[in-house]
C-alpha cells in the first residue's frame, strides 16, 4: 500500500498530509517504506465519522458484532506467519515472536467475539412493590486508542477488540515506528462488513496527532498504552472533558531467586524474562534479587546464558535477541550504562553496541551486579535488554526491597517453599505476581494491569475489559395492573 492510501477514515484509505520514512532496525539499509502523516483536519474527520457510525453498529446486535470479530481474529492467526515477518521487520524482535504476537492477537478478537454473546444484563428486585429492574451494559461511545510499538500488532488488538466488541467506535493511533503493522491489521478490519467511520487509522506524530485526539471532547474513552509521563499527561488533559482514561504505562519489574530454588531453572526464567524482546517489554525482569547464599552462583549462570544468548538480524534463523527499536532507544541504552557505572554498579558483561553483518542497532544484553535501590538504574524503567542483580540476606529483606518502587506492574518469586510462594502473592504489591515463572508472559483471557505508575484506570483484557469499555445503566419499569 502507497502512502497516498494510509489513513483509514470514514471507510476510505487516504492520503497523509506528509509521510515518514520506516526502515528496518536490524538493517537500516532496508527501507520498509515510507508512510502518511495525518492533518489535524483528517483526525477531526475520523472523530465525526466515528461519531456517527457507533449507534449503527450498537444497533446492529450481538450475532454481526460476534461474526465481524471472529472473522478478523481467524484471519489474523492464518496469516500469523506473513504479517509475524513485518512485525520482526519493522520491530526488530525475532521471526518466531512476531509470528507467536500476531497469532496471539487474533485470539484476543475471537476471545471477545465470545465475549459479545455473553454480555447478559442482571435483573433484581426493587425495594418498592410493582417495580422492576434491570442493569445492562452499553457502550461508552467513541474510544480512542493510542498504542506502543513494542507490541505493534497485540496491545492494539487487546484494546481495540474489547472496543469493538462492546459497540464502540474506534480512533486509533499507532506509534510512528511501527506504522506498517498498523496499516496490515486495518487492512483486515477494513475489510469486514462494519459501518464506515466505525474504525479508523490517523497516524501520526504523538506531540501532534496524538495531543489533539486526546484533547478532543469528540472522545468518550481514552486507551492508552506508554511511558507514565505521557500517561500522567493525558490524564490531566482528559480531566478538563471527564473522558475516561484507561493507562498502562512504566514498570520496573522485580523477581525474587531464593536461597532453596531451582538454580537452572532461575537462571532460565531471569535470562528469558530480561532479554526477550531485547527488554522491550513492560513486564520484563530489570530487577533481579537474590538471597546472598545463592547470589554468586546465580550470577555466575546468569552471566553465562546472557552471553550466550544469539543477538542478530531479526529474520535470521536462529536469532534470540534481535536489535533495539531505534537509533535514539540505543543511545538511551547505552547512557544507562554510563549511568549504572557513574553509580557504582558493576557491569559483569554486555552493555556495548554490537557489530553484525547488516548495519542495524544490536546491543549486547549487560547484567549489573552490587547494585542498590536508590541507584537510577534500580528506580527508572530503561526499556533495555539491562537487568540489575540485587543482594538480600533473607526473604523478607528481599520482599521489601522489590516493593520499593513507585511501580507495581508485574513481580515474580523463584522457591520451592508453598508457604513463602503464597505469602508472596499476598504481600507482593504488583498487578500480576508469577511464581517459579518468568514475569514476562500473560493469558488473554484474565485481567492485566498494574498498581502505583504503573496503571491507571479498569483493568485490560479478560471479562474485566468491560469495566472500561461499557457503562452501567439502571431501568426502573413500573409494572402495569392486571386486568
Amino acid at each position: 500500500m502507497s502512502p497516498n492510501t494510509q489513513l483509514y477514515i470514514a471507510g476510505q484509505w487516504q492520503a497523509g498530509a506528509s509521510e515518514i520514512e520506516n526502515r528496518n532496525p536490524s538493517d537500516i539499509t532496508d527501507l520498509i517504506g515510507t508512510y502518511a502523516q495525518a492533518s489535524a483536519a483528517q483526525l477531526d474527520a475520523a472523530l465525526d465519522a466515528a461519531r456517527a457510525a457507533q449507534p449503527k453498529w450498537w444497533a446492529a446486535g450481538i450475532q454481526k458484532r460476534h461474526d465481524v470479530l471472529m472473522a478478523i481474529g481467524t484471519e489474523l492467526m492464518a496469516r500469523a506467519g506473513e504479517i509475524g515477518e513485518m512485525v520482526a521487520r519493522e520491530e526488530g524482535k525475532p521471526l518466531a515472536e512476531g509470528k507467536g504476537e500476531v497469532y496471539r492477537s487474533g485470539q484476543f478478537f475471537t476471545y471477545f467475539a465470545a465475549e459479545v454473546l455473553r454480555n447478559q444484563g442482571d435483573l433484581a428486585e426493587s425495594v418498592r412493590p410493582g417495580i422492576e429492574i434491570d442493569v445492562r451494559r452499553e457502550p461508552v461511545g467513541v474510544v480512542a486508542i493510542v498504542s506502543p510499538w513494542n507490541f505493534p500488532i497485540a496491545t492494539p488488538a487487546w484494546k481495540i477488540a474489547p472496543a469493538l466488541a462492546f459497540g464502540n467506535a474506534v480512533v486509533w493511533k499507532p506509534a510512528n515506528v511501527t506504522p506498517a503493522s498498523a496499516v496490515m491489521l486495518t487492512e483486515i478490519i477494513a475489510r469486514q462488513d462494519i459501518p464506515a467511520g466505525l474504525f479508523n487509522l490517523v497516524t501520526g506524530s504523538g506531540r501532534a496527532i496524538g495531543q489533539r485526539l486526546v484533547e478532543s471532547r469528540g472522545v468518550d474513552a481514552i486507551s492508552f498504552t506508554g511511558s507514565v509521563p505521557v500517561g500522567r499527561g493525558i490524564a490531566a488533559t482528559a480531566m478538563a472533558n471527564m473522558t475516561r482514561v484507561q493507562a498502562e504505562m512504566g514498570s520496573k519489574n522485580p523477581m525474587l531467586i531464593m536461597e532453596d530454588a531451582d538454580l537452572d531453572l532461575a537462571v532460565a526464567h531471569a535470562s528469558g524474562a530480561a532479554f526477550g524482546g531485547t527488554g522491550q517489554k513492560c513486564t520484563a525482569a530489570s530487577r533481579l534479587i537474590v538471597h546472598e547464599k545463592i547470589h554468586d552462583a546465580f550470577v555466575e549462570g546468569l552471566v553465562k546464558a546472557a552471553e550466550a544468548l544469539k543477538v542478530g538480524h531479526a529474520l535470521a534463523e536462529g536469532t534470540q535477541i534481535g536489535p533495539v527499536v531505534s537509533d535514539s532507544q540505543l543511545r538511551q541504552n547505552l547512557d544507562y550504562i554510563a549511568i549504572g557505572k557513574a553509580e557504582g554498579a558493576e557491569l559483569l558483561t554486555g552493555g556495548t553496541r554490537l557489530d553484525r553483518p547488516t548495519d542495524g542497532y544490536y546491543m549486547a544484553p549487560a547484567v549489573f551486579a552490587g547494585t542498590r535501590n536508590d541507584m537510577r538504574i534500580n528506580r527508572e524503567e530503561m526499556f533495555a535488554p539491562i537487568t540489575c542483580v540485587q543482594k538480600a540476606g533473607s526473604y523478607d529483606e528481599a520482599l521489601a526491597l522489590a516493593n520499593d518502587s513507585e511501580f507495581g506492574l508485574t513481580a515474580g518469586i523463584m522457591t520451592r517453599s508453598l508457604a513463602r510462594a503464597s505469602h508472596f502473592r499476598a504481600n507482593m504489591r504488583a498487578g500480576c505476581v508469577m511464581v517459579n515463572l518468568p514475569t514476562a508472559g500473560t493469558d488473554y483471557h484474565v485481567p492485566f494491569g498494574g498498581r502505583g505508575a504503573s496503571s491507571f484506570g479498569p483493568r485490560e483484557q479478560g471479562r474485566y475489559a468491560a469495566e472500561f469499555y461499557t457503562t452501567v445503566k439502571t431501568a426502573y419499569v413500573a409494572a402495569g395492573s392486571p386486568e
